[in-house]
């Protein structure tokens, strides 16, 4: 029997589906009378050069083609050092409430005091969780919070009058972001070895520490799923020689309720609120990174800070701030995405932020124990993960990129791949809290699938995935020669390239 459902990656463009007389509407005529229009008949369209299209073909169309999409909501997303936790709905409902979507930025402060006392509440809640003095909501997302952190760093610096100090101490390990951010800030990059627990090689670390040292980035569990447990020392050495401590919050989701950055003796940090506070991660955005700061770098955050009257129930922007490093971003940060971490916060209270923790670190223990293929293996003598575990294959035949194409076909996400660099075809797994034991049983199970098929079937992986829109793309075409212009081609065509 023929199949008639087409599959969404053979769906036709609109255009070609139109026919003519199909309507998906139709409205009185007599609604909107041109009277009332105002518009001079030269400037009316005669036409308007759409498919015509009834109404069920074009919702069955876009469902055909939601459908080539894997998201958080249809199964598990392990992606290391992404957190790609599921979000409670709750949090967005309220976000994209008229009430809030309704505001405009240019509105007079007294008209929006409802959501400068939510933005105002929500810095002093994010600097509670942290330790911090104070937290600004004004970055747009990590990378430009790190930036911001650095041109305070570097202007913090210029005002005790040490100028020189133009060097960050980064870990090999780190996310691309902090070497990239700190060059933005007008700062060297001075790279810090890890050794082989996968933690900061101290040797490396006092070797480069010198006088001209200004601060060191560094991730909390590291990007290798572990706990810095030589941070005291770590934290001491750079603040001998006059540096900062600044903490990249990509990994918080493992520490949630147990330890403060603050408290560890960082001076500087930002949160990845599209991570750990709510919002969906991934897919170009939003994001929100607000940066928080130790009392005596209150004064360099970035304008407007909210602030709040005296004796008044009253709130304000307050611009003047004369060592502030100024505006970074227009208005106030990304509300929507501030407003899901404020309703996620709320919703789960002291416990239950703790809660997040001890989960996301029991799962990945749990997981990470589950999965005992001799192909997977740790790449550290330190087998005791946070949140999220690296594994790197020991099978020389079988690549991380196997694997990943693979799991594809067996309808659940990937991890992430070939990061962090310091470790050979790596596998990064970050379950996450939110999911249930069945969920990592049924990941471990896959994935042991593949080791075994790798030893029985190889040539069966290399060329996975067979069961989704698109088969294995050739990696060197698929970013060379970049065509940038639409092109037509058949059904038959695109199935074959």
């Amino acid at each position: 029997m023929k199949f008639y459902r087409q599959a969404a990656w053979d769906e036709p463009l609109l255009n070609a589906m139109g026919r003519k007389g199909r309507k998906g509407i139709s409205m009185p005529k007599d609604q909107f009378p041109s009277s009332t229009l105002r518009i001079p008949d030269r400037l009316l369209r005669k036409e308007i050069p759409l498919p015509n299209l009834s109404q069920i073909e074009v919702v069955r169309h876009f469902t055909h083609l939601s459908q080539m999409n894997f998201s958080i909501d249809s199964g598990m997303y392990p992606l290391g050092s992404c957190t790609m936790k599921y979000n409670p709905k709750l949090a967005s409902r309220i976000a994209t409430d008229r009430k809030i979507t309704g505001l405009h930025p240019y509105q007079d402060e007294r008209t929006i005091q409802g959501i400068l006392e939510i933005l105002y509440r929500l810095s002093f809640y994010l600097a509670e969780i942290t330790g911090m003095s104070r937290v600004s909501l004004a970055p747009s997302a990590g990378a430009h919070a790190e930036f911001v952190g650095g041109l305070i760093i570097r202007k913090y610096l210029q005002e005790i009058g040490e100028p020189a100090k133009d060097e960050i101490l980064i870990p090999d390990s780190a996310h691309g972001t902090n070497p990239s951010s700190a060059v933005l800030a007008g700062f060297k990059v001075v790279k810090v070895r890890s050794d082989s627990e996968g933690l900061v090689d101290m040797d490396s670390l006092k070797s480069v520490t010198t006088k001209k040292t200004a601060g060191m980035m560094l991730t909390v569990p590291n990007t290798h799923g572990l706990f810095e447990k030589n941070i005291a020392e770590i934290n001491s050495i750079v603040k001998e020689a006059g540096g900062l401590m600044y903490y990249d919050g990509a990994n918080l989701n493992a520490l949630l309720g147990k330890v403060r950055p603050a408290d560890m003796g960082f001076d500087i940090l930002h949160l990845n609120l599209h991570k750990t506070f709510a919002t969906p991660h991934g897919g170009g955005g939003p994001g929100a990174g607000p940066i928080g700061v130790v009392a005596k770098l209150e004064k360099y955050l970035p304008i407007p800070s909210i602030e709040k009257q005296r004796g008044d129930p009253s709130y304000f922007l307050k611009y003047d701030l004369p060592s502030s490093v100024g505006r970074i971003k227009g208005f106030y940060g990304n509300i929507g995405v501030l407003l899901r971490a404020y309703v996620y916060i709320l919703m789960l209270g002291r416990e239950g932020l703790s809660g997040v923790a001890e989960q996301s670190v029991l799962a990945a223990n749990y997981l990470r124990k589950r999965i005992s293929a001799p192909q997977y293996s740790s790449p550290f003598k330190n087998e005791r993960p946070k949140h999220e575990f690296v594994l790197t294959l020991s099978n020389e035949d079988l690549t991380a990129s196997d694997v990943a194409k693979s799991i594809l076909d067996a309808g659940v996400h990937a991890p992430t791949t070939y990061f962090p660099l310091t470790v050979r075809e790596s596998l990064m797994i970050e379950p996450t809290e939110a999911e249930p034991v069945e969920n990592l049983d049924r990941y471990a199970d896959v994935l042991e699938e593949i080791a075994e098929l790798s030893v029985r079937n190889p040539a069966q992986l290399k060329g996975s995935p067979r069961h989704t829109s698109i088969g294995r793309l050739d990696a060197v075409k698929a970013n060379h020669p970049l065509t940038m212009r639409y092109k037509w081609t058949n059904v038959s065509d695109r199935k074959k390239g």
